[in-house]
């Protein structure tokens, strides 16, 4: 008797742990917001790891940018151009600004980009405000249109 008692406890307790983790799972969806933040911040990565075809792995093959005088060919060849030239790439974005409307979202954020040789120093540097649009793409977000001003 007492062993069948543990042994419905036991079955109880499975049974409640099996529902809390398809619960859990259920819930654990990321939000679109970190979603985009997540691609950003990948995309970050990449430029300053020289590697233009990771970055555009973010990029819709529609993309658009700086009024609509470049396509996607266009920014990944302006990307390799800036690996070329510069050994090292830093890249420092400021907070971003999301504005979701379903499945599309504004993005808004500063961005900080130097390079050159790869000593102590960068030789160059640029800060520009960019606004970004970005489309929902199944369960991923990609950048679908970017215009950027230089700041300094």
């Amino acid at each position: 008797m007492v062993a069948s008692l543990i042994r419905r406890s036991w079955t109880c307790v499975v049974a409640c742990l099996f529902v809390l983790s398809v619960l859990a799972a259920g819930c654990s969806r990321t939000p679109d917001e970190q979603r985009i933040r997540e691609t950003v911040a990948q995309m970050e990565e990449a430029l300053e790891a020289r590697k233009p075809g990771d970055f555009m792995s973010g990029i819709a093959d529609d993309f658009t940018g700086s009024d609509r005088g470049l396509d996607r060919d266009a920014l990944h060849n302006m990307l390799r151009a800036q690996v070329i030239g510069n050994a090292t790439i830093g890249v420092t974005l400021g907070p971003l600004d999301i504005d979701l409307q379903g499945e599309r979202a504004t993005v808004r954020m500063t961005a900080t980009f130097t390079g050159g040789s790869g000593r102590f120093v960068p030789e160059r540097g640029s800060v520009y405000s960019i606004t970004s649009g970005w489309r929902k793409t199944g369960n991923d977000w990609v950048c679908i249109n970017a215009q950027w001003e230089r700041q300094l």
